[in-house]
């Protein structure tokens, strides 16, 4: 892959708060646009000024906080919809329409030719006002390729900066992504986001490929709220970036958990600890062999260091444990060494515990596994 400036574009205060019952209040959105000029987010999506009300209000105040990252209105192709934007003082707008046969016939109602005049309409006019423009083609990935080049065409000709390839309905996978996004940017020359979703789980693996093929943005999400089954996820495409495609965006990964947290509460939907990158399970060992391994060399089990995103390691006592985790526990936690006799017996009393409790144990529990333990050999002495 050419190495080459690839733009974040988080749309967490837009798309992400079209997940079924989402709604972030005002200060949560100032918080989350905070956070992510903070971690190094280039382009935020703020939301749709046309709405009027808290949503235009609300996108005028992230404007005003002077951010790094240049803020983005999302509109239709109606030149209210932009006036709108240009109100918030939007630096930036994102054009959308449909260009898939079945979006515009069911949905739109109308004609290929209808989308095309007015995608171009209001893209020109966006132009005269000075702003950035990206050209969404939604259902791009069900479109005809040949209808979408000429829309791309169509958009660059009028004045757009990029365009936005949305996999709406997360129906791709990374081998049709790579082919379909080379050939676009092939026929075209246009600069291309990714907007990949994630109903069949892929949306991060695709976002990836868009960009092997040659894209140049790509639209996340934090923690990869969005429709139905969500958007691609920011801390997955940043890291992902950095440890398997040797593109590192200089992002603040550090505070990735303390974003993603941030954004589960607002959101009000938890965190899974499997969470990739960022749940709390990353570099948590509890298999014998997986714990020794993360032991005596964390690199064995770990693709990354946990303080790179902002999580500790841990070793985890239950069922699967074996002696070196419980001796390691006892000596790195408890600054108390125990002998290999102590730890198997230890170990018995742990997995037999853990069995009746369907679950790991806490430090309390596995104290007083130690102090019965003590107790009971110090009666079989007397």
């Amino acid at each position: 892959m050419v190495k080459k400036h690839i733009t974040i574009v988080d749309t967490t205060l837009r798309d992400g708060e079209q997940t079924a019952g989402v709604v972030f209040s005002n200060q949560e959105k100032l918080m989350i646009a905070r956070m992510l000029d903070d971690v190094g987010v280039e382009q935020i999506e703020a939301g749709i000024p046309v709405m009027g009300g808290d949503e235009q209000r609300v996108i005028g105040d992230i404007v005003k906080l002077g951010l790094k990252a240049n803020i983005m209105g999302w509109n239709r192709p109606v030149l209210k919809d932009i006036d709108a934007s240009l109100a918030c003082g939007c630096d930036a707008v994102a054009i959308s329409i449909s260009t898939s046969d079945i979006h515009i016939e069911h949905k739109l109602k109308t004609t290929r030719e209808d989308v095309l005049q007015r995608m171009v309409k209001a893209t020109e006019y966006a132009k005269k006002k000075g702003v950035y423009i990206s050209v969404n083609a939604e259902d791009a990935s069900r479109s005809d390729m040949d209808f979408l080049v000429q829309y791309a065409q169509e958009a660059k000709n009028a004045g757009a900066d990029r365009l936005r390839y949305c996999d709406t309905v997360g129906i791709l996978d990374p081998f049709k992504t790579y082919d379909r996004i080379s050939e676009l940017i092939e026929r075209t020359g246009i600069d291309v986001e990714m907007h990949t979703h994630n109903d069949f789980g892929m949306a991060t693996a695709n976002a990836l490929a868009g960009l092997k093929a040659g894209a140049t943005h790509v639209g996340v999400t934090v923690n990869g709220l969005g429709e139905r089954a969500g958007n691609a996820a920011l801390e997955e495409v940043v890291m992902a970036l950095k440890h398997l495609m040797d593109i590192d965006l200089n992002f603040v990964t550090e505070r990735f958990v303390e974003v993603s947290e941030f954004v589960a509460r607002a959101s009000g939907r938890e965190l899974p600890v499997w969470k990739a990158i960022v749940g709390s399970n990353m570099f948590a060992h509890e298999s014998g062999i997986h714990a020794d391994g993360a032991l005596k060399n964390p690199s064995n089990y770990e693709a990354f260091r946990p303080e790179e995103v902002g999580l500790e390691r841990q070793i985890v006592i239950g069922k699967h444990s074996g002696t070196a985790s419980i001796k390691a526990k006892f000596r790195d936690e408890y600054g108390h060494e125990i002998s290999e006799d102590e730890a198997n017996e230890i170990l018995k009393r742990v997995r037999a515990m853990s069995v009746d409790m369907k679950r790991s144990l806490f430090d309390k529990e596995l104290a007083y596994i130690y102090k019965d333990m003590n107790r009971a050999q110090s009666s079989e002495n007397v």
